[in-house]
């Protein structure tokens, strides 16, 4: 195991605060441990002689010989002392239950910030505060106060909630299912989701990674350990909060569009992480992922005593990214031949209702051995014929002669107690409700195209970042926090394409700006002003302007944005070259900046439609080319781009190309909070950032 061995494994645990008055926390947390753990308890307390039978100690420094955890009972107040002194003495696993800190007032944030200051100072493995506390079956130890402890099993949990892990575990333990670790992590002051993440990656006895969470403190860092962690381990996550609120401040599109709901979907997705949306999800999911093999296909057999739930299943099934499974000649041959007259054959195959056990059997036999057949659903209704226990017998029984994941529903009552019960000992899950074999099965091959991801490291181009940092700075001189078409010299730093094009603040300017730049086709014109983010809304755009009419339609779009804001800084008007757009798409690049997830790079359609159609997609940065290329494949409108209804298709390095660059940049300067390239204009020849706007933070440059 990792850096957090001990505090699983411990020899001795301390109860700094343990008494025996009745209906507290600490006598709780002491006689949780006293009943179960292998190790030592050794209570802590300045008041007391004993307690529940144990010798009593006035304070940790006092305690002889080595402790492994100290677990933290006593008042706010005196908390972080505590905590002190176990660092003093040598105790890197610490446990603090009280409450009274970040979630408790300025007082509060105070005390959590001196708690995790004590942390850095002295090394510790700090959890809480504000935790249950925490549980570790291998060793007995339930160090919480909780009312009951967990069943041993392959599953590690952790979650923010301390009474949903009371909820949870008497859930668990009602259906026999099991735990490895749990840790209620409360404020998550020191140690957060990523270390229990990492340690029980490490684990060989976790099977599963479990959590519940309201938020990840470090999002980048929380991916690139997850990531590592999912080729091997699964992690499944209930994450609370799915509100979008805050993206109606967003300036830019991408702002509107990449609020915090799609930052966690994108950085949970990178991360390899598996999201569920309730309780009975994480279990189904769980239960499959630790007991089952990964399936080597996506096709699935269906066998079952039932037409009508097997059509309830084929439905489920093609709800999913499964498939129903195509049997092989020979195995519609061995089937016909095993199964009587009235049976089907065919995916699903119905036994019928008379089945006994020896006929499914055969069936089951038969269809495992297809190698189309990638996993398999026994289903069975109670009949007079059939035994649920001697079913469930022969299920695990092939099943580990196949070696094909296998998942069954049993539409019954009790009398599917016994065989739920056989079914589970080997690892097989049983569902009442067909849909959740599916869906638990689909968890299955999710997690099988997770592990063969091959993950890239982001490319590193070769920019210009003084040049980048001047223009950024120009808006600081200029005590603006926004930025528009005057700082396409920006993405040029970049190395991002962007037409030929000048800045000028007078009519004659204007007209000798056009006639260098103009090819025959005339220019583009554009209000320039940081006040004024929609320039196409308020007539601040004009196309195909010749040069003879230039000096007239600078003045006009000048007016025009002095009529729509008397006070806008106009800082001039940008004279930009024709575009040949007859074969080219507009599309957009953008970011926010996530609290958790920092840089949040966008990609979709582009132009005036980008927020009445809303395709797009977003990952967090750095992005690597992998990445790049799978935002293209995961808008709707990438068939524009690759040459639908006869259309050339558009130069999609030079898209991906860019995406890269753009997530360099805002990975390099954290100043920049929301960026918007749009259009990117792509064409068979290449691509050309036509428009920019971005809001920094000056305070960061």
């Amino acid at each position: 195991m990792g850096e957090l061995a001990t505090m699983f494994a411990p020899d001795r645990v301390a109860v700094v605060g343990a008494t025996e008055s009745e209906g507290s926390v600490g006598r709780a947390i002491t006689s949780n441990l006293a009943a179960d753990f292998d190790g030592e308890v050794v209570p802590v307390n300045p008041n007391a002689d004993a307690v529940l039978g144990r010798q009593c100690y006035e304070d940790i420094a006092s305690v002889p010989g080595a402790v492994d955890v100290a677990v933290v009972v006593v008042p706010a107040a005196i908390a972080v002392d505590v905590v002190e002194r176990c660092g003093e003495v040598g105790i890197e696993n610490v446990v603090v239950i009280t409450a009274g800190f970040s979630e408790a007032g300025s007082d509060g944030a105070s005390r959590e910030r001196r708690l995790r200051t004590v942390a850095e100072e002295y090394d510790l493995n700090v959890v809480g505060p504000n935790s249950l506390g925490i549980m570790s079956t291998g060793v007995g130890m339930n160090a919480t106060f909780g009312p009951e402890n967990a069943q041993p099993g392959p599953i590690s949990f952790m979650s923010q909630s301390g009474a949903f892990v009371t909820a949870v575990l008497d859930w668990a333990n009602d259906r026999d299912v099991g735990f490895k670790d749990i840790v209620s992590l409360g404020n998550k002051a020191v140690l957060d989701e990523r270390h229990f993440v990492a340690e029980w990656g490490d684990d060989p006895e976790t099977d599963v990674i479990l959590a519940y969470l309201e938020g990840i403190e470090n999002g980048g860092q929380f991916i690139r350990t997850a990531r590592e962690v999912t080729q091997d381990t699964p992690i499944l996550m209930v994450k609370s909060g799915r509100t979008e609120a805050g993206a109606s401040a967003a300036a830019s599109h991408t702002g509107t569009m990449a609020g915090s709901e799609r930052a966690y979907e994108a950085g949970l997705e990178q991360a390899g992480v598996l999201r569920v949306e309730t309780v009975q999800e994480l279990f189904d999911y769980a239960g499959i992922l630790s007991g089952q093999p990964l399936p080597e296909g996506d096709g699935v057999a269906i066998v079952t005593n039932a037409g009508g739930p097997g059509v309830m299943t084929t439905d489920a099934i093609g709800d999913s990214a499964l498939d129903l499974a195509s049997f092989s000649n020979e195995t519609i041959d061995d089937l016909t031949e095993a199964l009587p007259a009235g049976a089907n054959v065919y995916n699903p195959i119905d036994v019928i209702g008379d089945a006994d056990v020896e006929r499914f059997r055969e069936a089951i036999e038969i269809t495992l051995a297809d190698p189309n057949v990638g996993a398999a659903i026994v289903m069975a209704c109670p009949t007079a014929t059939l035994s649920f226990d001697a079913l469930a017998e022969a299920t695990v029984e092939l099943q580990a002669e196949y070696g094909t994941p296998v998942a069954a529903s049993l539409m019954g009552g009790d009398s599917t107690r016994e065989a739920q019960a056989i079914l589970s000992e080997a690892g097989i899950p049983t569902y009442f409700d067909p849909a959740r074999a599916v869906r638990s099965l689909d968890a299955l091959r999710e997690f099988r195209e997770i592990q063969a991801r091959e993950y890239a490291e982001p490319t590193e181009f070769d920019v210009d970042r003084e040049r980048a940092r001047e223009v950024l700075e120009s808006a600081k001189r200029r005590d603006t926090n926004s930025l528009g078409v005057e700082a396409m010299d920006l993405l040029s730093a970049y190395g991002i394409p962007i037409p030929e094009g000048e800045i000028v603040d007078g009519e004659t300017e204007a007209r000798e700006a056009a006639e260098r730049i103009d090819d025959g086709d005339g220019v583009v014109m554009k209000i320039v002003s940081p006040d004024i983010l929609h320039k196409s809304d308020i007539g601040g755009v004009e196309v195909g302007v010749p040069a003879e009419e230039v000096a007239d339609t600078y003045e006009d779009l000048v007016t025009r944005a002095r009529n729509y804001q008397s006070d806008a800084t106009i800082l001039g008007v940008q004279i930009q070259e024709m575009l040949d757009l007859d074969d080219a798409t507009e599309t957009i690049v953008g970011m926010n900046r996530d609290p958790q997830f920092g840089p949040l790079v966008l990609f979709g359609l582009g132009g005036i439609f980008v927020e009445v159609l809303e395709d797009t997609t977003v990952k967090v940065a750095p992005v690597s080319e992998p990445e790049a290329k799978s935002m293209i494949d995961e808008i709707e409108s990438a068939p524009l781009l690759r040459g639908a209804r006869g259309r050339e298709p558009v130069d999609e390095a030079g898209v991906v190309e860019t995406i890269q660059r753009l997530s360099q940049l805002v990975t390099d300067f954290p100043a920049i909070l929301e960026l918007d390239i749009n259009p990117l204009v792509a064409t068979p020849d290449g691509v050309s950032a036509v428009d920019v706007r971005l809001t920094i933070d000056q305070e960061q440059l």
